[in-house]
């Protein structure tokens, strides 16, 4: 049968575990001390291991393990609900991370998981990185089951150089996910580079990628390095990569099976050292059935994918989402918003985000700019009920209404008055790239007022 060493300072739970344990037909072996668990390591299948201990921390007893050939799979049961203990215990090899208070039935079938997959999990534990090693874990906000998940991905993937496959809907924060497995890898001082694969058009984007050579088109005074190039031994992160015209998705395919291309315009060949990672918010298998998409390419891509949920499916995340927000935006708009009223939150925990955390900061930046008090209450909100935003008792008559042109102008104008005209923080809330909107200034005949 197999054998389960549980580690965990609190005798109560020690107790309720080897009852449970015994009862599931295992042997036990229980202790609240790490250095006598590390000495019965050696003759366990699987640790329960709690990382807030008096003597040594849980993290550091992953390490100990991680060097031996024989160690058991390890399962983290933590009161530590955050994404930096999470991601490092995956890195340092645990093979799953439970929050107490801990669900029996997920226990249990951890458990299972974990023993039926020792060998994988050891194998995880030589790819880990160095004890030393710190990380750190950018901005992504949240604790409900789903984004811990991706964060044991993310700790699972920063460990070898395969290629990664994001998918989410607009606004869920793909490029954060990107970024985060960059910053967790081996390769985090390299360069991370991204491409919005639908901010060019074919030609340009063709440039963009491979760079160029003197003379190989009409206005290539000189020799440039593309973004394929660029990211030297780091990361190449291909946003919205289903944009990109079928007949290049060709050239893309040939490169990331030689891992070799070349600059348009010039023959020498140039080793890719980059690893991959794309990201879509399209559903890539009815593209291919449409002849839209590389079949070919989309398996090559395909080699570890993370779906990112929508924020409808994690409105748990919404309040941490939210006050993270609330402070970002308030040093960003030079606002001192310091809180979300309950009736505020509630209506932001409803809400369905269609747009997702992009539409929540949106909303907020609104929120705050209009805020007149250190509290954002509900009122500030667009479906807060507010006259302001549902038109109150009065609402516009037909001939007082104006085009959609108009609304369009009066939109723009209003988020780059509130970011003092700062045009990379107006498209982000816009959501639009740069080349739009000064298009769209020069329709509007907007410019920014001379001080």
């Amino acid at each position: 049968m197999p054998h389960v060493l549980v580690l965990d300072d609190d005798r109560a739970i020690r107790r309720t575990l080897e009852k449970f344990l015994e009862g599931e037909g295992y042997r036990v072996t229980t202790t609240g001390d790490a250095e006598e668990a590390l000495a019965k390591a050696a003759g366990a299948d699987l640790l329960l291991l709690d990382l807030g201990l008096p003597s040594m921390d849980g993290l550091d007893v992953l390490g100990h393990l991680r060097a031996t050939d024989d160690g058991p799979s390890v399962i983290v049961i933590s009161a530590r609900d955050d994404m930096t203990s999470t991601i490092r215990a995956i890195q340092l090899g645990a093979h799953d991370y439970l929050v107490k208070p801990l669900d029996i039935e997920r226990v249990r079938l951890t458990m299972r998981r974990a023993l039926e997959s020792r060998a994988s999990s050891r194998a995880l534990r030589f790819l880990a990185s160095e004890p030393g090693r710190t990380f750190d874990p950018g901005t992504i906000v949240g604790r409900s089951p789903a984004v811990r998940e991706l964060y044991k991905t993310i700790g699972a993937v920063s460990l070898n150089r395969a290629s990664v496959l994001i998918l989410g809907e607009s606004g869920t924060g793909k490029e954060l996910v990107a970024r985060a497995i960059h910053r967790a890898s081996t390769e985090r001082e390299r360069p991370f580079v991204a491409v919005n694969c639908s901010a060019f058009a074919r030609e340009l984007l063709e440039s963009e990628l491979f760079g160029h050579a003197r003379g190989a088109f009409t206005g290539a005074t000189s020799d440039r390095a593309g973004r394929l190039e660029l990211a030297d031994n780091g990361t190449l992160f291909l946003d919205e990569i289903a944009e990109i015209p079928i007949e290049l998705q060709a050239k893309l395919l040939r490169v990331l099976q030689e891992r070799n291309f070349e600059r348009v315009g010039d023959a020498r060949p140039i080793r890719l050292n980059a690893r991959i990672v794309a990201a879509t918010h399209r559903d890539l298998g009815a593209m291919i059935d449409k002849g839209t998409f590389r079949a070919d390419l989309f398996y090559r891509l395909n080699v570890v994918v993370l779906r990112i949920p929508p924020l409808r499916e994690r409105r748990e995340d919404i309040p941490l989402l939210a006050g993270a927000l609330l402070q970002k935006l308030g040093r960003e708009l030079h606002k001192d918003v310091r809180q979300i009223s309950p009736d505020a939150m509630a209506l932001l925990e409803r809400n369905d985000w269609p747009g997702n955390v992009r539409e929540l900061e949106n909303v907020l930046t609104r929120a705050i700019v209009l805020a007149k008090s250190p509290i954002l209450t509900a009122d500030l909100l667009p479906f807060g009920g507010s006259a302001a935003a549902s038109g109150g008792d009065n609402p516009a008559q037909p001939d007082e209404m104006g085009s959609l042109r108009d609304v369009e102008r009066a939109h723009i104008l209003r988020v780059l008055e509130a970011t003092a005209w700062n045009k990379r923080r107006a498209c982000a809330i816009l959501d639009i790239a740069r080349p739009t909107l000064d298009r769209k200034l020069d329709e509007f005949g907007l410019s920014r007022p001379v001080r």
